[in-house]
């Protein structure tokens, strides 16, 4: 009978953030200049880093990640989300809905693991620098940055396979911008206590987990920092972890206000300004964060573009 409730939905119908037409248009020009600034602004730091020799280090290896994964994440949602405001029907086919819920759940879970790896990362800069070369090394760091992509990866794959397994009945109204996890699950017909209790683990293994290992290593960083001397060498610590904390800030606050109680979740409305929170504005931010607050990033950007000013004038004369 399960299996017979759920072929009735062939499609949902996501029901987005207004329907009202100028709104929409509105909201259409704004996310479309928003996604835009994303892809170039994180593509602009890989590139970077890949050009500027000096930031071949693990710390900027991470980054890179991180910034495929913002990338990513905001193309699982922002491009569908942008044709729906301009279409009159807002459909979204079943298997498209599971793949869209599967990349989204696993680019957010490897963002997760990742910032805890970059922790570390910071932790070892701070607290042991003069053994960061040798701990951090280029077998680690790949090996922590796969443990991230796999993890986020498996946990997608697992959510995705018992959210829609769930008996949909005729219900195909997604109250969302997306196919997301709890706005998927309300549409189930039966008891989906399970699929709460699952999120709930997932959320303590790849949210809460990486979340105090964060939390340990700037423990650790802080109190080192406060031994430290020098009021220059204080600066110097400090802003080498900045803009990581910054950015830490910004992604796990949210998402455990959302997904650590889903009994307990909040109104509709504000999972939606939160699904746009790390569709559209963190992913946007994150490399601003590591532009303006990041000595070195400045520096690279000032040498590329003095390279850049050079060779024009060249071709110019």
């Amino acid at each position: 009978m399960g299996t017979d409730n759920q072929t009735w939905v062939r499609e949902f119908i996501l029901l987005g953030l207004s329907s009202d037409w100028d709104t929409q248009v509105s909201l259409f020009v704004l996310f479309l200049v928003m996604y835009i600034v994303t892809v170039l602004g994180n593509f602009l730091i890989v590139l970077l880093i890949r050009l500027d020799s000096r930031l071949h280090t693990p710390m900027y290896f991470f980054l890179t990640n991180l910034s495929l994964v913002d990338v990513s994440y905001a193309t699982s949602i922002i491009p569908q989300m942008l044709v729906h405001l301009l279409a009159a029907h807002k459909a979204i086919p079943f298997v498209s809905c599971a793949a869209q819920l599967f990349f989204s759940l696993g680019w957010g879970g490897i963002e997760f693991v990742l910032l805890a790896v970059m922790a570390y990362d910071r932790y070892v800069a701070v607290c042991d620098p003069l053994r960061y070369s040798v701990i951090m090394h280029g077998g680690l760091c790949t090996r922590l940055a796969i443990t991230s992509w796999v993890s986020g990866s498996i946990n997608a794959l697992i959510h995705t396979a018992i959210t829609f397994q769930l008996p949909m009945c005729r219900n195909k109204y997604i109250d969302h911008i997306s196919c997301e996890i709890l706005a998927v699950i309300r549409l189930a017909c039966v008891d989906t206590s399970s699929n709460e209790i699952a999120i709930m683990v997932s959320s303590i293994v790849l949210l809460m987990t990486p979340f105090c290992l964060v939390l340990l290593s700037y423990i650790q960083i802080i109190s080192t920092i406060l031994k430290i001397q020098s009021t220059e060498g204080r600066k110097k610590a400090f802003h080498t972890c900045a803009s990581h904390l910054t950015v830490v800030v910004l992604c796990y606050g949210m998402a455990i206000f959302t997904y650590i109680q889903p009994h307990s979740s909040p109104s509709v409305l504000q999972e939606k300004l939160i699904s746009l929170f790390y569709a559209v504005l963190t992913p946007m931010l994150n490399p601003m964060i590591y532009s303006v607050r990041n000595k070195e990033v400045k520096g690279a950007w000032q040498k590329l573009l003095g390279q850049f000013s050079g060779l024009t004038s060249k071709l110019a004369t």
